[in-house]
């Protein structure tokens, strides 16, 4: 869902020439600078049963979003948007614009360029940006929290776990799980540096 959200509008950011282009980067980047639980509070202030989104679900599908599994869904996709187009923002940017010209001149349409051409060259931000996205998704805490709530075996997440078994003073399951949750970090942030190192690697070369 993040992606085929993060696609067309870092394509957009990157091409643009509109004024309107440092607006909605500033808007995407927003959640990078604001503490989760402010935007976890306007998350639950739109989308609540009362309001006109929240009333418009409601209407459709006969759930509410808050404390549900599908208003933790939109509120991670949100939370997480920044990390998605960003790094697709800069890859879409990197692919020389002579490169796109040629395949124009070849013959390829647009959509053909972008699919043919663009995607394969970008393929390391999709990957950046998925392990990026991936690993801050399951670390969230205040967002999930506001939105979520902490209801065991549908919005409790690992971050509410572990601040659960804190406040019980189960210190021993607080560990295993804050562990593991720093381990798969570590081992994300690697990878991303890594592709990172072969990537200006492949340039120098």
């Amino acid at each position: 869902m993040l992606l085929f959200l993060a696609t067309p509008l870092a394509w957009w950011l990157a091409n643009s020439a509109s004024r309107l282009r440092s607006i909605v980067e500033s808007l995407v980047a927003m959640p990078l600078v604001l503490p989760p639980t402010v935007l976890g509070f306007y998350l639950l202030v739109l989308l609540n049963p009362d309001s006109f989104l929240g009333g418009l679900w409601v209407r459709a599908t006969g759930d509410s979003l808050t404390f549900s599994f599908s208003g933790l869904v939109i509120a991670s996709v949100i939370y997480s948007l920044p990390f998605m187009v960003q790094p697709l923002q800069s890859a879409f940017r990197a692919v020389p614009m002579s490169v796109r010209e040629s395949a124009a001149v070849m013959g390829a349409s647009p959509r053909d360029c972008f699919f043919s051409v663009v995607l394969p060259l970008s393929r390391r931000g999709f990957l950046t940006g998925m392990v990026l996205t991936f690993a801050h998704t399951i670390g969230e805490f205040g967002v999930v929290l506001m939105m979520g709530g902490n209801i065991p075996g549908e919005t409790r997440v690992l971050s509410i776990a572990i601040y659960e078994h804190v406040e019980t003073l189960n210190y021993d399951a607080a560990h295993v799980l804050a562990l593991g949750l720093m381990s798969f970090s570590f081992m994300s942030l690697w990878l991303v540096y890594r592709m990172a190192g072969r990537g200006a690697e492949v340039v120098r070369g």
